[in-house]
């Protein structure tokens, strides 16, 4: 299971997901065995990968708010 596939929450991986959409659209019971799996793996791990990236970014931003917290006058 994914998350809601909108285009503006995922910018990075757009192209996978018109892919998907497009081969559940051309493939409406063939999707059901199989024929789609290669676009939604693909789609999985880009999807992942934005969610590290997500992580790492607010990981540092969560860094440099807790040092601004702790040290409000050393900037």
């Amino acid at each position: 299971m994914h998350p809601s596939l909108a285009p503006h929450l995922h910018s990075e991986c757009l192209e996978v997901i018109e892919q998907l959409h497009r081969c559940h659209q051309e493939h409406p019971f063939r999707k059901f065995v199989g024929k789609c799996n290669d676009l939604k793996r693909a789609l999985n791990a880009c999807l992942k990968e934005e969610n590290l990236r997500k992580r790492r970014r607010n990981l540092e931003e969560a860094r440099k708010r807790e040092k601004a917290v702790r040290n409000p006058y050393s900037e």
